[in-house]
This record gives C-alpha cells, sequence and structure tokens, in this order.
C-alpha cells in the first residue's frame, strides 16, 4: 500500500527471577530505550549496564541495531538479565550463526534460580523459629 511504512524488527523474551523483558531489535544506529526511558536513565549502575549489553559486545552488533524494550516485574538486577536475555534471543533471529557465539559464553540459558517459597511451620523458606527446651 502507498504510504505505509513497514520497519523490519527482530523479537526476543528474556526472564529472569520475576522479571519479563520483551525486546525488539530494530536496524538503527545503537540506541536503547526502555520503557520509554534512556538506557542510561533506567539503569544507574554500570554493572547493570554491562550486563545488560554483552551480547551486543560479543557478537559486534553494538552499532548495528537499535533496542527497544518493556520491562515488568523484579528489581533491577533482574530485568539487567532479563534484557541481556532477549537482546540474545532477538540476536539470533537477525543470524543465526551467531548462535555458536552467544551459547560458547551462555548468554542463551535462561537463568532459573528463583526465589524458594516459604514453607509451613517455619519464619522463611529455611530458618526455623526458635527452638526452647523449657
Amino acid at each position: 500500500m502507498p504510504g505505509t511504512k513497514t520497519k523490519e524488527y527482530y523479537t526476543g523474551l528474556g526472564r529472569r527471577k520475576e522479571a519479563i523483558a520483551r525486546v525488539r531489535l530494530c536496524p538503527g544506529k545503537g540506541k536503547i530505550r526502555i520503557n520509554k526511558r534512556a538506557f542510561d536513565d533506567y539503569f544507574p549502575r554500570e554493572t547493570h549496564r554491562i550486563v545488560a549489553v554483552r551480547p551486543l559486545e560479543i557478537t559486534g552488533a553494538a552499532k548495528k541495531f537499535d533496542i527497544f524494550a518493556n520491562i515488568t516485574g523484579g528489581g533491577l538486577t533482574g530485568q539487567a538479565a532479563a534484557l541481556k536475555l532477549g537482546i540474545a534471543r532477538a540476536l539470533l533471529k537477525t543470524d543465526d550463526g551467531l548462535r555458536i557465539a552467544l551459547k560458547k559464553v551462555g548468554l542463551l540459558t535462561r537463568d532459573a534460580r528463583a526465589k524458594e517459597r516459604k514453607k509451613y511451620g517455619q519464619k522463611r523458606a529455611r530458618k526455623k523459629f526458635q527452638f526452647s527446651k523449657r
């Protein structure tokens, strides 16, 4: 249709703990926006920013794509790890040859660790109530 602007993009979904990141990769110059905010504004800690863009550094695609992500749930550490997995999965859709490089570093594996549930008769998941002999 004339006048219709179609933009090609690749999607990826990342999860970690309670955080869910829905990522879209569009061909561009390397701009990253998270929940309509700037990347540096959303992740104030340098460690979170390093974790999140690791797949881009390994594949050398840092300046090839603009990234738009919607992240919900969890804390900033879990959100950064979820974003990392989402970016890695979206990069796979751009070029399947990147699988070897990403898998070698462990970026395609979902970190399945989650909070252990609280058990009845205990204070928390593992902590017991204080025992009193008398």
